[in-house]
């Protein structure tokens, strides 16, 4: 026997591991000491198909022996297939300017897939320190930097330059994160541990150096895991990757989620317009106008290449 079951509660799953959810219960004054309720979810969730994620608002209810059950989802306000965690308000995609080199396509896939989503979106650029101590010579970390600010301030990111080695710039990450559900997401070793760990003292989150013959970091983060970072804030650190597919976006979505783009559809000659050889098309319009940067617009026809070519395939 389980014991006799409490009133039922609400909280947030801030970590799912080995079957277990760990929920933080709702209302708790000082959410950075408190621990999580260790709970499992009801078998209905399996018959109907469901599968709790990290940043699910639940129902759950608690036995006299203090173990938990999760008994009911309450509705999502955003889901992300990858990383999978829910009612993430504030996606913040982290890319360092060097060690590992900036790369603009990878970024433009990241946001590709947070535009589908519906997710604000920020960009965090760390490693700035790097920038600034390179000898004159070695001007690739300044001209990513200079990129960035050229390409993306324009249509509208919002963006933060960091170090966590010199504390730049976590103040005003922190501000923009506070009372809010975000997720860190970027390739490995750009330095996401790094920057949760300067933001919340005492936090202690592992992190690797970047090997030197891969050019890339280790995956330090093994799943995901909401950390509490005060005023009701918690911020998603997810396990590092560098592969994101368009399985869950179609051909013709892809134009909507380059929001430079997406301002243009309807001044495009013909409905659906794919952007690459119709004629009056304004996307192409603006490109040719400079008023389109020409990576954004040669990673979205890279894009639309491997889907149709995956489209093929299946």
């Amino acid at each position: 026997m389980s014991g006799k079951r409490t009133e039922r509660l609400t909280g947030t799953i801030v970590k799912a591991l080995s079957g277990y959810y760990y929920v933080y219960p709702d209302g708790r004054a000082d959410d950075s000491v408190s621990d999580p309720i260790q709970c499992r979810a009801r078998g209905i969730f399996k018959k109907k198909g469901l599968s709790p994620l990290v940043g699910d608002k639940v129902v759950y209810s608690v036995a006299e022996t203090g173990e938990g059950t999760v008994d009911e989802l309450l509705p999502r306000i955003s889901e992300l297939i990858r990383p999978p965690v829910a009612n993430i308000e504030l996606a913040v995609l982290v890319f360092s300017v060097t060690e590992p080199a900036l790369n603009l396509q990878l970024l433009d896939k990241f946001l590709a897939h947070i535009e589908h989503a519906g997710i604000e979106a920020m960009l965090c650029l760390s490693k700035s320190d790097l920038a600034e101590e390179a000898e004159p010579e070695e001007t690739a970390a300044r001209a990513a930097l200079a990129d960035v600010e050229r390409i993306y301030a324009p249509i509208g990111y919002d963006i933060v330059v960091t170090s966590s080695r010199k504390g730049a710039g976590t103040d005003a990450l922190l501000e923009r994160l506070r009372g809010r559900l975000s997720v860190f997401a970027g390739q490995s070793g750009v330095g996401k541990s790094s920057l949760l760990n300067a933001l919340v003292p005492g936090l202690m989150l592992e992190t690797n150096a970047i090997s030197s013959r891969l050019g890339r970091g280790k995956h330090t983060t093994r799943h995901c895991e909401l950390v509490a970072i005060g005023d009701g804030g918690y911020v998603a650190d997810t396990p590092g990757f560098s592969q994101l597919d368009f399985q869950e976006l179609g051909i013709e979505e892809l134009g909507y989620c380059f929001r430079e783009f997406r301002a243009l559809l309807p001044d495009c000659k013909f409905r659906g317009c794919t952007h690459v050889h119709e004629p009056g098309c304004a996307v192409i319009a603006a490109l040719e106008a400079g008023e389109v940067a020409q990576s954004r617009y040669d990673n979205y026809v890279q894009f639309l290449g491997e889907m149709k070519e995956k489209k093929r395939r299946y």
